[in-house]
């Protein structure tokens, strides 16, 4: 019995340490909010399209209303609506529709970051789009390089919209947290909000 008790004891003991440890690794670590505005340069049409249709029901028309229509995504993003401006990365990903009625659609888009002061880091966006109300929200559910334990929210706003051109500017307005002591550095160079 006495050895079983002493056993318990270490064992205690072994996991206070174990959580000193932990709890002392992440105070080193500092939690960081930034909110940024960036613009995607949408084209669905065309050959230049940066959105098409790659996958539907065989016997309906693939449209952004047709429930089961998937669309792969490479997008480039800009600091400013401007399609001339700045590139900030790529919006590279796919939607679905996915609710019966047309009016939602899932996402899952990477932002992969081509600008200086984040190239070849990414933030992972994914979530229900509510397609034709002005403000759609999403997750951030992760990041890599600069981003890594990403987690934060995103919406998504029809800035311009020229239909017969089927081109569209969407602003993405990004809030997210993540720890910026990761063993990565760089200052933020493009439009906060």
């Amino acid at each position: 019995m006495a050895a079983l008790a002493g056993s318990s004891s270490f064992f205690l003991a072994l996991l206070f340490l174990v959580a000193i440890s932990a709890s002392s690794a992440e105070t080193q670590q500092q939690l960081t909010e930034i909110k940024m505005s960036l613009y995607f340069q949408d084209v669905s049409s065309g050959p230049n399209a940066t959105t098409i249709p790659v996958a539907g029901i065989a016997t309906k028309h693939w449209t952004f209303t047709q429930f089961g229509t998937i669309f792969i995504t490479d997008e480039p993003i800009t600091e400013t609506p401007d399609p001339n401006s700045a590139p900030v990365g790529r919006a590279q990903g796919l939607f679905a529709t996915t609710g019966l009625d047309g009016l939602n659609a899932h996402v899952m888009v990477s932002i992969v970051f081509t600008n200086e002061a984040y190239g070849g880091s990414t933030l992972q966006i994914q979530g229900a789009s509510k397609q034709f109300e002005g403000v759609r929200e999403v997750s951030i559910v992760s990041g890599t390089g600069l981003f890594r334990y990403a987690r934060g929210y995103a919406t998504f706003e029809t800035y311009y919209l020229d239909i017969p051109a089927a081109y569209s500017v969407i602003r993405c307005n990004i809030s997210v947290l993540y720890y910026s002591q990761c063993g990565l550095q760089s200052q933020f160079s493009f439009h906060q909000i």
